[in-house]
């Protein structure tokens, strides 16, 4: 699908509910100091904060979620302002609540520890994989991280592979370095 025809399918969505109920699934973008995300929300909550082409999203929330999907920036103003504040240094922890539809069930279990890795602080992949019984997973708790869709929300960026390693990232080693920094995990 180009991106024409993306816009277009939003534009026709947008339309068929004016005055109707909203999509069930909201969807755009956003500019971050860290690069372009990709937001979607459902009534449950973030769908998607994803680095990942805002094509490929919208592909695959269309066949594993919903067809009713389009813009409506009245539900993803809370999590933009929430990401502003991140990136101003005033938020260290999103309430905007997450919706885990697009994760696998043993990438829901690695996604869900992370919620327990405050700000400011890492982990490694091993100490993940010791806390979830699985001590030999560490790839697939590598795939797992940087297969996150709700990237910050669910603070990803926070397992690095090993003290002075920060292995892999959904946006790339730039901003994991760069949030790190931001928090103040790395010097």
């Amino acid at each position: 699908m180009s991106t024409a025809d993306l816009e277009a399918l939003l534009r026709v969505t947008a339309r068929g509910y004016v005055g109707e109920s909203p999509p069930e699934v909201a969807f755009g973008t956003v500019d971050t100091p860290v690069g372009r995300l990709t937001l979607a929300a459902t009534g449950r909550g973030v769908l998607a904060c994803s680095y990942e082409d805002e094509h490929a999203v919208y592909g695959r929330i269309h066949r594993d979620v919903s067809s009713f999907i389009g813009p409506d920036p009245r539900r993803l103003d809370p999590v933009r302002r929430e990401l502003d504040a991140y990136f101003a240094g005033r938020l260290r922890t999103f309430s905007s609540p997450v919706d885990l539809q697009l994760v696998s069930a043993f990438g829901r279990t690695v996604v869900q520890m992370m919620t327990a890795v405050p700000y400011g602080q890492v982990t490694t992949y091993r100490d993940i994989a010791e806390r979830i019984g699985r001590p030999q997973a560490l790839r697939a708790i590598a795939n797992a991280l940087v297969a996150n869709p709700v990237c910050l929300l669910v603070p990803c960026h926070r397992a690095i592979e090993a003290p002075g390693v920060l292995g892999g990232y959904a946006g790339g080693p730039a901003a994991k370095e760069e949030l790190l920094r931001l928090e103040g995990a790395l010097a």
